[in-house]
């Protein structure tokens, strides 16, 4: 793809924060053009009370083009994604289009209820997809999976590396390797 790719990363009330933040953030450095939008009109209160303030409403973007969708988890968060039927249609449209459709910690649950997990390795927060049998799913403990178009991880403590992965996705391995190197990161 290219630095001209355009991202939704839908905003639920009671989100992981750390994860939505760093997922726009990494990607915004990237050249990526990244819209936030909130199920509706409100300053979303984050899991941990942090407030975040989306670009758009869920309505206002329904009709726009996308090459990724990236669902943050958290809890209940990641149920008011997996319960929207606006974010059911949008994760299956992008997935019929052969779009990226990612989600992390228990967002993966959204993909799961959607029926785009069938036959695919994922990861999640552990015992996230317990309750959500899926057929001929391959369930690893990666910090990151990719399996074709679905990219799924583990949680907060993996959003950094998820949030690179879908930059290389996007963009490509230099720009991957250029946002990283300027986060200073070292492996401990």
């Amino acid at each position: 793809m290219n630095s001209k790719a355009k991202v939704l990363v839908p905003l639920a009330q009671s989100c992981e924060e750390l994860e939505a933040v760093t997922i726009t953030d990494l990607l915004t450095r990237a050249g990526i053009e990244v819209v936030t939008a909130g199920l509706d009109e409100n300053i979303v209160t984050a899991s941990r009370g942090i407030k975040l303030v989306p670009d758009k409403v869920l309505d206002d973007v329904l009709q726009e083009e996308f090459d990724m969708i990236v669902l943050p988890g958290g809890l209940p968060g990641a149920d008011y994604l997996n319960n929207d039927p606006r974010i059911q249609s949008l994760v299956k449209k992008m997935a019929a289009k052969d779009k990226y459709t990612a989600a992390i910690c228990a967002a993966p649950r959204v993909l799961a209820t959607a029926g785009l997990l069938e036959g695919k390795t994922v990861t999640s927060f552990p015992g996230a997809l317990d309750n959500f049998p899926v057929k001929n799913m391959n369930y690893v403990g990666d910090a990151v999976v990719l399996d074709g178009k679905i990219i799924t991880s583990r949680g907060p403590g993996t959003a950094m590396d998820f949030a690179l992965m879908l930059i290389e996705l996007l963009v490509n391995k230099e720009k991957r390797d250029e946002v990283e190197a300027s986060l200073q990161r070292v492996k401990c």
